[in-house]
């Protein structure tokens, strides 16, 4: 019989609602029948593509008998992080606090007033690596509350308090400057592994952030060794088996320094940033390379993770079944030489050698992750090709990965964004209609009457949850690069109302640091308040960036203002810890070069002319430079305001801090002027 979870949009929770855990979804009701009862919560947070969340799910909430065992004495929650944030915001940091390290499944033990007092990640069924058995976990716990309730009454109260002393060390007001930026740069040259590419050693994440920071210092300062490390990064991933090499798209992270052995989920934030990374990548530098992997990752997320309604499906598995109805991670996109020879036959050879396929094999059994190593010799493009879709082919008959078709308004906006710029710079008009496509959906279904955001859909059908500062800062970003791509000034319209529920709902007045959750939000133990970057932008960095975009459109003073003084925080942490503040570090960049305001103005947008000068100024590496299109004196856009036409030619006007350029008609001296 289906638990509680049976009425939840998340596929997560869909995912436990079969369990015999009488599970409830976070709320009033779960605490209140913890005070009824008294019982301890047993908090339970994953997401819907995570690996060990599925195994112990299958281990321990399938199993009867430690269901039977966890009804008896807990109140269980379980809770989709990727649904609510900021929930296993406050209590990850308890957990990381405590025990030096992080992950899913989260495990974590509280009172009835939601105060934690013991914590975990994965737990096994049976002991082992110096584990404890869940059950362990389970029967300790439960012996602590009833016969040590003081005492852990005691330690509950002095975690909550400990986490509430971790203010911020906000810095001052003051964005960072050259010297800050340089400093950050240092910084990355230290962890930068030049053998292979990227940060640091295993596991090894896509440091898109990172690299949009290097493009853009490159692009203001003439930094060859920032580009080489974008460039060198960027290759070295889209050659490893973290990219897929048949289908497009990027892997979460790789397992080893290599970027040989992904682990397989396939997340829709982690593909947006990269397509985004790859374009400017292109802009920068005219790499092939980079305009493949851009416009394939652009292909991947229209083609596998596009819903019905539009938006765009959070991720897709690691796992799915290997044939044999097992589920293993990795069984859809591994290889073995056998598999390749009943496929191509004498092709298979070539296929071995082109995608890196060996006898031993690089995963596990004998299979191969697929790669393009570098090597001595010339392929033949048109075999290759066809190799490629036969392969293609055979793995679509494979039993898919199952995907999390939950929209979730940040990473939908990363993905506008994305498509946008993407569509724009490849001439290809089916991206930026998929791009507006995700932005209406989000207008039609994610906001109310107040322009408060839900955090996701789902089926079309919006969620209860309210969105956080990152989804208001990264649909902000998507609606701004659309309002740059499309000259439509509703999408700046729309980023406005955002940008002010930023000011209004997020930003410490007194020192201008941002929460991740709004003031009126459910009051959790803590207010979650984080700057870093993580998998994705922190809200806070997002939203300076997205700020400082739209006080350059709109000539805003109060955005402007409120962008510089969240930049406070990059000063502080950029030199320190670059790695994970890259966006921030990327928005100082665009604020140290204005950014750059470029109006273009034409008859039509279908004007060549017009459309030429555009496509310019949207090519520009200027840092963060904004563009606005349409006709002399339009009111669609605040920057064409009292910009005529030059000789009734259509002309562009870049202007950056206060001082303009005489207008031009030529797209050269365009280019020029937006070099950086």
């Amino acid at each position: 019989m289906p638990n509680r979870l049976a009425h939840e949009t998340s596929p997560y929770l869909l995912q436990h609602a079969d369990n015999p855990v009488d599970w409830w979804p976070w709320s009033d009701q779960a605490f209140e029948e913890a005070r009824r009862s008294g019982k301890p919560v047993l908090l339970s947070v994953g997401y819907s593509s995570c690996h060990w969340c599925h195994v112990m799910a299958h281990e321990s909430f399938e199993d009867e008998t430690t269901a039977a065992y966890l009804n008896e004495h807990f109140v269980n929650v379980k809770v989709d992080r990727e649904e609510r944030p900021d929930v296993d915001a406050v209590y990850m940091e308890a957990v990381q606090a405590a025990t030096g390290q992080g992950g899913w499944p989260m495990t974590v033990f509280l009172t009835p007033d939601a105060e934690p007092f013991y914590f975990g990640t994965y737990f096994p069924p049976a002991p082992r690596h110096g584990m404890p058995s869940f059950r362990q976990v389970l029967e300790g716990v439960q012996q602590a509350w009833t016969g040590r309730r003081d005492e852990v009454a005691e330690i509950a109260g002095k975690i909550v308090r400990d986490l509430a002393g971790r203010e911020i060390s906000y810095g001052d007001s003051r964005a960072p400057g050259e010297e800050e930026l340089a400093g950050a740069l240092l910084g990355l040259t230290r962890e930068y592994d030049p053998a292979r590419g990227g940060f640091g050693g295993a596991p090894k994440f896509p440091p898109s952030m990172v690299v949009e920071f290097l493009l853009r210092h490159h692009a203001r300062t003439g930094s060859e060794g920032a580009l080489q490390m974008a460039a060198d990064t960027c290759e070295r991933m889209a050659r490893g088996g973290i990219y897929d090499q048949l289908g497009g798209g990027f892997s979460r992270y790789s397992v080893d320094r290599e970027w040989t052995v992904p682990h397989f989920e396939k997340m829709l934030y982690d593909n947006a940033l990269l397509c985004r990374v790859y374009a400017h990548l292109w802009r920068s530098t005219g790499s092939d390379l980079a305009r493949r992997v851009a416009l394939e990752t652009a292909d991947f997320m229209v083609g596998e993770l596009r819903t019905a309604e539009g938006g765009f499906a959070s991720a897709l598995d690691a796992d799915s079944d290997d044939g044999t109805g097992k589920h293993v991670e990795g069984a859809y996109y591994v290889w073995t030489p056998q598999q390749l020879r009943e496929i191509l036959g004498e092709d298979a050879e070539l296929a071995a050698r082109y995608f890196g396929v060996t006898e031993e094999g690089t995963f596990e059994e004998g299979a191969s992750v697929l790669q393009l190593p570098q090597q001595d010799g010339v392929f033949d493009a048109e075999k290759v090709a066809g190799v490629r879709a036969r392969l293609l082919a055979a793995r679509a008959e494979r039993p898919a990965p199952g995907r999390d078709d939950k929209v979730v308004a940040a990473w939908n906006g990363l993905a506008i964004a994305a498509l946008a710029e993407t569509g724009a710079y490849f001439d290809r008009p089916d991206l930026v209609e998929a791009a507006v496509c995700a932005a209406d959906l989000l207008v039609r279904l994610h906001l109310d009457e107040h322009a408060q955001l839900a955090r996701t859909s789902k089926d079309g059908q919006a969620g209860a949850n309210a969105g956080v500062l990152e989804d208001y800062a990264d649909v902000a970003e998507g609606f701004l690069a659309l309002a740059s791509v499309t000259g439509e000034g509703v999408w700046l319209e729309f980023a406005g109302f955002l940008l002010d529920h930023v000011l209004t709902r997020f930003v410490d007045e007194e020192s201008g640091a941002l929460f991740d959750t709004a003031v009126d939000a459910e009051r959790l133990i803590r207010r979650p308040q984080d700057p870093t970057d993580n998998a994705a932008p922190s809200g806070w960095s997002a939203a300076a960036n997205a700020l400082l975009s739209y006080a350059a459109q709109t000539g805003s003073e109060p955005h402007r203002s409120a962008a510089e003084r969240a930049l406070g925080v990059v000063k502080a942490l950029g030199p320190r810890v670059p790695r994970f503040i890259g966006w921030g570090l990327a928005a100082a960049e665009a604020r140290l070069d204005g950014p750059r305001e470029i109006a273009v103005v034409g008859p039509s947008l279908d004007d060549p002319a017009t459309r030429t000068l555009h496509r310019t100024a949207l090519l520009g590496t200027a840092p963060g430079a904004v563009v606005a299109v349409g006709a002399p004196d339009s009111d669609e856009l605040p920057l064409l305001a009292g910009r005529p036409l030059v000789g009734g030619e259509p002309a562009a006007y870049v202007c950056r801090n206060f001082t303009c350029d005489a207008p031009t008609t030529d797209p050269e001296r365009l280019r020029e002027a937006l070099s950086g």
